[in-house]
């Protein structure tokens, strides 16, 4: 994948083109690549960030994995990054794991003229109106309603936020931000407590700070402190699992004010852009816990905004289970020439 044995398609007009995608998140990198007329990503691999400190590791164990496809008479014409990252940053840095690159180091490494770094919810959000039933779960509400907006936010190492309008001729534009980093706002008088815990430990609380994989493991140690029980899990995967167990009730109460929140959250987003096309909970948490979502209060805190519940109301929810929707997402901002094309 170096520029000895990349280079441009139009200098190799037998070969055939590919575009790399990639889906750089806290926890994992996924990559994949995409033909010009088909839009279904295929599978390159998935690493795991914690094994490469550096991003050129990264790189060098995809180029490995990349020579089959360089033996099968292809070349890469384009890249897609999707990072959980601001993408407009000269250097990307991310918030949850420590990689740094630039687009340009990245398109010398690749051989690549053309390259777009698009943030990762961009692309969850760009995947929505292409998910079939199959890769939904609903969770409440109405019926989706085609070409009105779409919003996911999607808590997992931390938490994502994008949406998709769509304009007067049915064309997707995508919303990106940092919904994440909102301000969390209580709602019960736990949570006000849990937020004042916080709020000595953080300075400003967002929703990230409970929203994501720590966020759990923070209303955790914030229930323990307030209930007057000890702290037995270490990781936000044995709270959940003991959730699921049914047998602890500080876990069980973790986990139901974690969808309480978002809960919450999701409602303003559906207030805030009118998402009757419907709000998609992605990420890594949310599918894992489908039956503690159901069990939780989320719809009801969904649903709880006073004069405009009947507005929420309408508005359905589900639970995105495809498996790499970020891939999707990048592979058809790819294909429609999107992104920042840095």
């Amino acid at each position: 994948m170096s520029p000895s044995n990349t280079v441009p398609a139009n200098q190799h007009p037998n070969r055939r083109p590919l575009y790399l995608l990639a889906d750089i998140g806290g926890t994992n990198a996924r990559f994949a690549f995409v033909e010009p007329d088909n839009p279904l990503p295929q599978p390159i691999a998935n690493y795991a960030v914690e094994d490469f400190p550096f991003f050129d590791g990264v790189l060098n164990q995809l180029e490995a994995d990349w020579l089959e496809l360089q033996s099968q008479n292809a070349v890469l014409e384009r890249a897609c990054l999707a990072v959980a990252a601001i993408p407009e940053q000269r250097e990307i840095s991310f918030t949850n794991n420590a990689w740094r690159f630039t687009a340009a180091s990245v398109a010398t490494r690749l051989g690549c003229e053309q390259i777009s770094i698009i943030n990762d919810f961009a692309a969850m959000a760009r995947a929505l109106p292409e998910l079939k039933a199959e890769h939904l779960e609903a969770i409440g509400g109405g019926e989706a309603v085609a070409n009105k907006p779409m919003v996911a936010i999607g808590p997992g190492t931390g938490t994502g936020v994008a949406s998709i309008v769509f304009d007067q001729t049915g064309a997707p534009i995508v919303l990106a931000g940092e919904g994440g980093h909102v301000d969390f706002a209580p709602i019960t008088d736990i949570e006000a407590k849990i937020l004042g815990r916080l709020r000595a430990q953080f300075g400003r609380v967002s929703i990230e700070r409970l929203l994501c994989g720590a966020g759990i493991m923070n209303i955790y140690r914030a229930l323990s402190e307030i209930r007057d029980l000890p702290a037995v899990h270490l990781t936000p995967e044995a709270v959940g699992a003991s959730a699921q167990q049914g047998e602890d009730s500080l876990a069980s109460e973790t986990m139901n004010t974690f969808f309480s929140v978002l809960g919450s959250a999701a409602g303003n987003l559906a207030l805030t852009l009118g998402a009757r096309g419907g709000i998609y909970l992605a990420g890594g948490i949310s599918p894992r816990y489908i039956d503690l979502l159901r069990k939780s209060d989320f719809r009801a805190r969904f649903l709880a905004k006073g004069r405009f519940a009947d507005f929420n109301g309408e508005i359905a929810t589900f639970v995105v289970t495809h498996p790499d929707p970020g891939l999707l997402g990048a592979a058809m901002i790819c294909l429609e020439d999107g992104g920042d094309g840095r």
